[in-house]
This record gives C-alpha cells, structure tokens and sequence, in this order.
C-alpha cells in the first residue's frame, strides 16, 4: 500500500536546498521516494509504517524552511 503526500516548501532558492530537502525527507519515507523540486515536494510512503505528514514537514522546517500540505 503506498500514499503520496505533497508539499509546497517556501525559501528553497537552489540545487543544494533540493538536495538536503531530498535527503531529509528519504529518510523518512523509507522505501518509499521523494521528489523535490524548488517550491514543492512529492513523497510516496510505502508500507503501513510511512510517518504521518506532521513529520515530514517538521523534518523540513528543521532544515530551515517552511512546508505545508499542499
């Protein structure tokens, strides 16, 4: 069973925001994959165990922006 969660993350301005955005939140999601791009995000959770979305957007509000479901 997979879900997709997408979030719209304000103040990634370049590559290497995408890419600790994208390392964060893989490791939350597992199995599952994250594609980030600047201003949003797409992560599928595979398997009953995925984290609720409150956590991928702590994980990304801890890098030092700001996320939302979008």
């Amino acid at each position: 069973m997979s879900q997709t969660i997408q979030l719209t993350i304000d103040g990634m301005h370049c590559g290497a925001c995408v890419r600790r955005v994208t390392v964060a939140l893989e490791k939350l999601a597992g199995p599952g994959q994250a594609q980030v791009e600047v201003g949003h995000a797409v992560v599928t959770l595979e398997g009953a165990d995925a984290p609720p979305a409150q956590e991928l957007i702590d994980a990304v509000e801890r890098l030092g922006f700001t996320a939302r479901l979008a």
